[in-house]
């Protein structure tokens, strides 16, 4: 063999291994994408099954949870009361009309049979509906308050991930981690829209 052939062979073989660094390189980047993209989705979905939670509490009681416990105590023990409204309208005369509405409560539901049955979320499980996906066993940050606005008090909460996985939520003290509420709007929208 001559110095052309094993110097031929020699950048072969080191074309071939930047070849499959360079390609490991980029299936790395697209793999843990897609593993970003797989989490968040999860965390997106507890955090609307957590602001259905909080928007039925908030019916019930006039205001929201501020912890888990209680949120908890009340998806496991809360009732959601069925009320059906009907309204008639009396002709009077001259044209005007005169309108009167009742309220009927027909009975009550639990509300873990409400908000998460099994047709709806087969694979629910309340000890882990507060824990968020891929942070090895984290809560979501609870908080609740009342805020004025234009003279009257109105009820707000925000639910956020503490410990964002993507690094671009992480920026500036997880300024953009996923969160559903807001504790300075009445707001009940999730930030990932």
């Amino acid at each position: 063999m001559n110095l052309t052939k094993v110097l031929s062979f020699v950048f072969f073989l080191v074309a071939l291994g930047l070849g499959y660094l360079l390609w490991k390189g980029v299936d790395d980047v697209v793999e843990e994408e897609k593993r970003i993209a797989l989490i968040e989705s999860a965390i997106i979905e507890k955090l609307q099954m957590l602001r259905d939670a909080q928007l039925a509490y908030e019916a019930s009681n006039r205001k929201y949870a501020d912890n888990w416990d209680s949120l908890k105590n009340f998806i496991q023990e809360g009732q959601i009361w069925l009320i059906e409204r009907s309204e008639t309208t009396k002709l009077l005369d001259y044209g005007k009309e005169e309108t009167t509405v009742t309220f009927d409560t027909l009975g009550s539901v639990a509300v873990i049979d409400s908000l998460f049955n099994e047709r709806k979320y087969p694979d629910f499980d309340l000890e882990r509906l507060a824990v968020v996906p891929g942070s090895g066993g984290k809560m979501f940050e609870f908080f609740a308050d009342k805020i004025e606005r234009n003279s009257y008090e109105i009820n707000v909460f925000e639910i956020r991930d503490p410990a964002p996985i993507n690094p671009e939520r992480r920026l500036n003290n997880n300024e953009k981690a996923l969160k559903v509420g807001s504790r300075t709007d009445a707001s009940t929208e999730g930030n990932w829209r």
